[in-house]
Parts: structure tokens; C-alpha cells; sequence
């Protein structure tokens, strides 16, 4: 199908006018970017209810529970104000690509149709900007080039990044997939923000100390999950940076001291002040789940430093103050959020694009 030439719209009064919808939009990682960007939100889309007051509290846009999959394109355009320009956001679940699956082509899982439900929806909308973030590994499984094949027959211009999101400010060792498709022309990645990353002690040294299962008074956020007494033992014989390997004998594991277990060494391990964090999941609250033992105290991460380190400002709230803090559901918004720096990158990206083509057709 050949593109047409389209023209942005824009009024002389405001410049661009450009609103998003965010499908599987999570706690509002990328919605929260893009907002402090100056992008309008208009709606997020969500199976999780859990996320409903993270994402409308922090962000005024509204919340939609509904699976993706029930959804039609005709309702997402009633969701964009006459004459915005469109831009149609998503990261699809990443479960079924990442590494934790070892990259099988598991195509019983139901999430695996999820991109394509995205891509449905973008030729049932035909959004003049969409975006797409997700794990590396979704490049090695065929529902990725079935999706760029899909935007190129509908005329979109696509081009796919590799993000170190370390050189954007976001103060983890993250490798991501991020792609656009315009009707305009391609969409570039902005350089890099950061000459030298953010490390763990820029971002969270300043928090109070607590201990292994405490909370902070100040913020119920700030809280560690409980250690056993083995396990204290096993952080206290860690250093930053370290593995189990580093330990006593009598601290390893026995699933460590069998020929399989030899290729984990990164568990049981404490982050390091001066490096980025590794990775934040959905389990960095637990010592055992990665490197997040804490570089200095002896305890995991707390929950509001994962979020700190996914770059949720520290006002963000992810319960109502009314309700009790259950680590294991915050710590999964938390670790399924794209990062708000990250979200702050993709939309700056686009609208210097989209700027560009508009003085291009005579602002």
C-alpha cells in the first residue's frame, strides 16, 4: 500500500497539537515520561486494576480496564481530541520474550498475541505516530517482523533503536527495544543525554537507612522485605559487586553447588554505589532474585528505591493512603514500568520529529 503525503496539523495559537493513548500502560512509567514532556495523555489501557490509582493519581489521565483484546480502534479515536495529532503507545507484556524464558517460542502463552492485538489496532486507527518499546530478545521471534511488515504495508516509516538506557539517564545496565512508525517520514532516536551514567549512589544514598523488613516512618514506600537468618548471614558475607562465590562454603546454596546452578552467579549479590543498578524486575526486592542487596545496609532493595532507580520521581504513589502496602504487587508495577527517563527519551524523539516536519511544510 503506497503512503500518502500527509501534512501535520497545528494551530498558529498552541504550535503542535499532539495527545497520546498508552496501551498495556502499566503504572504509568511511560505515560508520566511523556507527560513531562509536554505530551498530552488522553487514556491508558489496562488489564491490571492494581494500576488504576498509580496511573490516574500521578498522572490526571484516565484509567481503562479492559484487555486489549476487546478493544476496537473506533473506541481509541474517540479518546484523541478533533485535529491532535495521534500517537498510539505501547510496550506489550515482555514475559514471553525475555530472558527469565529463555527465549522459547512458548506460543501457548496468551501473551504472545498481544503485539499482535497492537498492530490490529493500528490499522483499525491508522494513528499518524506509533511507538513501541519492549526486551531485545522480541527481535529474534517472528510476532516482531510480522509487526514492522504490518506498519510498512499500511505506508508508516519505521526505524527500531537499541537503547543503553544508561546513556539517557536512567541509572540501570537496561538494554531496550524501542521502536517508531510515522506517516511523516523516520522517526530518530535523540543522541545520548549522559556522557557518564547515574549510578546507585545518585539516586538513592540520600534515603533514610532502614532495616531488612522495616519502614521508613516518613514514607511507607521506603520499605525492605524481611531476611532470614541465613540469608543474613549470606549479605553480610556479600560485597558490592560480588557473588556467592565470594562466600563461606557453608553459605552456598545447594541448587548453587551442582553443575547447573554453576552459570548463576548473579544472585545473592549487592549492588555497587558508583555503578548503575542491574536491571530492576519484578522481584528486585528480594536478596536472593539478582544483585539487589543494598551496597551498604544488609537488605534488599526497598520499593521506593526500585521505583527511584526506574526513575519514578519520589512523589509518585503507587497505593491510595487508605490501603496497606503489599510489597509483592507494588514491586510488579514497579518492575513492569517502562522508566520514566526512558518515556521522556521516546517522546522528545517524536516531537522533534514531528516539529521538524511542520516547519518543513511552512510553519
Amino acid at each position: 500500500m503506497a503512503s500518502k503525503p500527509y501534512i501535520p496539523r497545528f494551530t498558529k495559537d498552541t504550535g503542535l497539537r499532539v495527545s497520546a493513548i498508552d496501551l498495556f500502560c502499566g503504572a504509568g512509567g511511560l505515560t508520566h515520561g511523556f507527560i513531562k514532556e509536554g505530551v498530552a495523555v488522553n487514556a491508558g489501557i489496562d488489564l491490571d486494576p492494581a494500576c488504576k490509582y498509580p496511573y490516574e493519581h500521578n498522572n490526571g489521565a484516565a484509567f481503562i480496564l479492559k484487555d486489549i483484546r476487546e478493544v476496537t480502534g473506533s473506541e481509541i479515536g474517540d479518546l484523541y481530541p478533533d485535529g491532535d495529532i495521534k500517537i498510539l503507545a505501547g510496550c506489550a507484556p515482555c514475559q514471553p520474550f525475555s530472558n527469565y524464558t529463555n527465549g522459547q517460542e512458548t506460543r501457548q502463552d496468551e501473551k504472545w498475541g498481544l503485539l499482535y492485538e497492537f498492530s490490529r489496532l493500528v490499522s483499525e486507527l491508522l494513528p499518524e505516530v506509533v511507538t513501541m518499546e519492549n526486551v531485545l530478545q522480541l527481535a529474534k521471534h517472528d510476532v516482531f517482523p510480522d509487526f514492522r511488515t504490518s506498519l510498512k504495508a499500511l505506508g508508516y516509516h519505521v526505524t527500531v533503536n537499541e537503547v543503553e538506557c544508561s546513556q539517557y539517564g536512567v541509572p540501570q545496565s537496561r538494554k531496550r527495544l524501542v521502536l517508531f512508525g510515522s506517516l511523516f517520514g523516520e522517526i530518530e532516536l535523540i543522541p545520548p543525554t549522559h556522557r557518564s551514567p547515574r549510578t546507585v549512589r545518585d539516586t538513592i544514598e540520600k534515603l533514610p537507612a532502614i532495616l531488612a523488613g522495616e519502614v521508613c516512618p516518613r514514607d511507607s514506600l521506603h520499605r525492605s522485605s524481611g531476611l532470614s537468618e541465613r540469608n543474613m548471614q549470606r549479605i553480610r558475607a556479600s560485597r558490592p559487586g560480588g557473588t556467592w562465590r565470594d562466600w563461606d562454603e557453608s553459605l552456598v546454596a545447594r541448587c548453587h553447588k551442582k553443575r547447573s546452578g554453576k552459570t548463576y552467579p548473579a544472585v545473592y549479590g549487592r549492588m555497587e554505589w558508583d555503578e548503575p543498578s542491574p536491571t530492576i524486575t519484578t522481584q528486585f526486592f528480594g536478596f536472593g532474585s539478582g544483585r539487589f542487596g543494598h551496597p551498604q545496609q544488609d537488605r534488599a532493595l526497598s520499593l521506593r528505591e526500585g521505583a527511584m532507580l526506574q526513575t519514578f520521581p519520589k512523589y509518585y504513589a503507587f497505593v491510595d493512603g487508605d490501603n496497606s502496602v503489599m510489597t509483592s504487587n507494588v514491586g510488579r508495577l514497579i518492575g513492569n514500568a517502562v522508566p520514566v527517563r526512558l518515556g521522556q527519551v521516546v517522546a522528545r524523539s517524536i516531537v522533534r520529529h514531528l516539529r521538524n516536519k511542520m516547519d518543513g511544510a511552512g510553519r
